[in-house]
């Protein structure tokens, strides 16, 4: 066991793209803990699909040697879905090392993880990176940290992640600044789990963080959140190889592994401790709730079974998306399932489409409604097609989100046009420096996962960041829109909108369907209505057959007669006539906005 005094636990925090992963990567090839020959970009993140987009899904940790100290560095998830693990890394650690890009300067994700590990009463070692690109400006950058964050300019380190430069000062200053931990070896076992892995052939592998006590192999560990307890079959640490160790003391950070199966039974947060001397549980464990909500249908409906067990295995590794069996009429056979934000929803679909081989349509993203019944009950409301109609329920609420957004000055007045236009309430705007805005809006959650932020890129040219945290429910007055094909509704085509954009949605729905719907052979009207009322209107005008080509004269009653019966049979085709809707036709109307 290492002595307190030269251990560090310390996590990286930035912005997307600020460069944490890279500046991984030069601690490993500095310390030494991987060989030059081993040596990989972007080495702790283990999956494809984070390498491809350059960003961390899953928080690592490894031990480095520096010096005479140990330094347990984890690396942290940049993006605002996975807020709540990030708050349990930064719960595990005495320090960060704050990353801004020397050319952005502050974005919003910076802010809002700064403030984070405030909250959590950390040290923060501040550090510019990309000094060595052209475009960067770390004077200006300085200032505007020490003015927005109270970070003295002289403290600030200006490193390379990618060349390198300034990378051993950096590490110094961790071993410096920051405190080493505390901790009773003979007190009760407390530890933190701050991630959760499932392995196919150890079962579930979880990073840990012992606070006090100490964790050995053969120990009877009691899970307190899960109320569960099981025997500990390997205890560990990453350097970045999984090493078995002894045991783990105060201030160490490891993995454990004691049989579990399933990925619920060890979330993010829980708290480890012996089960023949427990202790308290660690203060701010959460149950991660979903946020965003869609329907996944397989293209061919024959794949349903194997998306069964992909979503069953996928699981496995991620216990915070959720997922039922639900039908469509339209679709057939699928899943509702439940994911924390926009990012993880487009992850978890990648992943089964690239891992498992599947085809799928995905409904239009929405988020959890409450209704408050007549009666006065509440109904959670995570489908359009679920919604109860007007006279059963007494108010609908939605949830809202407090969103901050940075920007250059002069993008200013479109951001703000766009906020308008998605029913936002201006909270606060404050100039940052001369260059840069920082506007605070709150916003229906709605309204955010649709296309927000890809409005939001386009109209500042990219250079705007957001970020975003849960504000709760507010009473909004909301309407259910409709697609009626020949006057049968289509489940995967409603929408909850707000009631005075739902003639604008049900106009842009019907007018885009009429393109998109093939001909029959007969008139097919596409109606938007909400409630009883049709607000909008198309017709796919029928293929017809010139029965009047063999007239070439006599009286008009002749004609008007064969009119007549093919009026007739038109008639009778179109009461027992379905519309059959192509599968691209809903992958196109589902994609409205794009």
């Amino acid at each position: 066991m290492t002595s307190l005094d030269r251990l560090r636990c310390l996590s990286i925090i930035a912005h997307i793209d600020h460069g944490k992963s890279t500046l991984a990567d030069r601690f490993l090839e500095i310390t030494g803990a991987v060989s030059a020959r081993e040596m990989r970009a972007q080495y702790l993140d283990s999956m494809d699909i984070e390498r491809e987009r350059g960003i961390t899904i899953k928080a690592q940790n490894v031990r480095l040697n520096w010096r005479d100290h140990v330094i347990n560095l984890i690396d942290t998830p940049g993006h605002v879905d996975f807020g709540y693990e990030v708050s349990r890394s930064l719960a595990a650690c005495e320090g960060v090392i704050l990353l801004v890009d020397a050319s952005q300067g502050i974005e919003a994700q910076t802010l809002a993880n700064c403030y984070l590990a405030l909250e959590n009463d950390l040290t923060i070692v501040a550090a510019l990176n990309k000094i060595d690109l052209p475009g960067a400006e770390p004077e200006r950058v300085a200032q505007e940290i020490e003015r927005v964050l109270g970070i003295p300019a002289s403290e600030l380190l200006h490193i390379s992640a990618k060349t390198g430069q300034g990378i051993p000062e950096l590490l110094d200053a961790v071993v410096d600044r920051i405190p080493p931990p505390t901790g009773d070896i003979d007190a009760p076992l407390q530890g933190l789990i701050f991630d959760s892995y499932y392995d196919p052939y150890r079962g579930v592998v979880s990073s840990v963080r012992v606070f006090n006590g100490s964790l050995h192999t053969g120990a009877r560990l009691r899970y307190v959140q899960a109320n569960a307890t099981h025997d500990v079959e390997e205890v560990g640490v990453k350097l970045p190889v999984p090493t078995p160790v002894a045991m783990l003391g105060p201030g160490e950070v490891g993995y454990v592994i004691s049989g579990i199966k399933d990925v619920g039974q060890a979330r993010v947060g829980e708290t480890v401790t012996t089960a023949i001397h427990p202790a308290e549980a660690l203060p701010g464990y959460l149950d991660p709730k979903p946020m965003v909500f869609c329907g996944l249908y397989p293209v061919d409906g024959d794949e349903y079974l194997e998306l069964r067990e992909s979503l069953e295995r996928l699981r496995l590794n991620d216990s915070s998306f959720t997922y039922e069996p639900e039908t469509s009429g339209a679709l057939g056979f699928g899943f509702r399932c439940g994911f924390l934000g926009l990012l993880h929803m487009e992850i978890v679909r990648e992943r089964l489409e690239r891992e498992y081989g599947l085809s799928l349509v995905a409904t239009a993203p929405n988020v959890e409604y409450r209704a408050i019944m007549a009666d006065g009950t509440i109904r959670i409301i995570d489908n359009p097609s679920a919604m109860p109609t007007s006279n059963e329920v007494q108010t609908i609420e939605e949830p809202f989100v407090g969103t901050t957004i940075l920007t250059p000055v002069e993008f200013v007045g479109t951001i703000m046009e766009l906020c308008q236009q998605r029913r936002g309430e201006l909270k606060k705007m404050e100039y940052l420096s001369e260059e840069r805005v920082e506007i605070e809006y709150d916003l229906p959650l709605g309204e955010v996962v649709m296309d927000f932020f890809d409005q939001l890129k386009s109209r500042t040219k990219g250079y705007a960041s957001l970020d975003y945290e849960q504000r709760g429910y507010r009473a909004s007055h909301l309407a259910k829109v409709d697609i009626l094909l020949n006057g049968t509704a289509v489940d995967a085509f409603s929408s909850i909108v707000h009631r005075d954009r739902a003639f604008n949605y049900g106009k842009r729905m019907v007018s885009k369907l009429r393109e998109l719907i093939p001909r029959q052979l007969f008139d097919v009207p596409i109606q938007a209505a909400v409630g009883g009322r049709v607000i909008a209107r198309e017709t796919v005008k029928a293929k017809r057959k010139d029965v009047l080509a063999k007239c070439y004269g006599g009286d008009i009653t002749r004609k008007r007669k064969l009119l007549d019966r093919q009026k007739e049979g038109k008639k009778r085709m179109k009461q027992i006539g379905r519309v059959e809707v192509p599968q691209e036709a809903f992958v196109a109307a589902l994609s409205l906005d794009d």
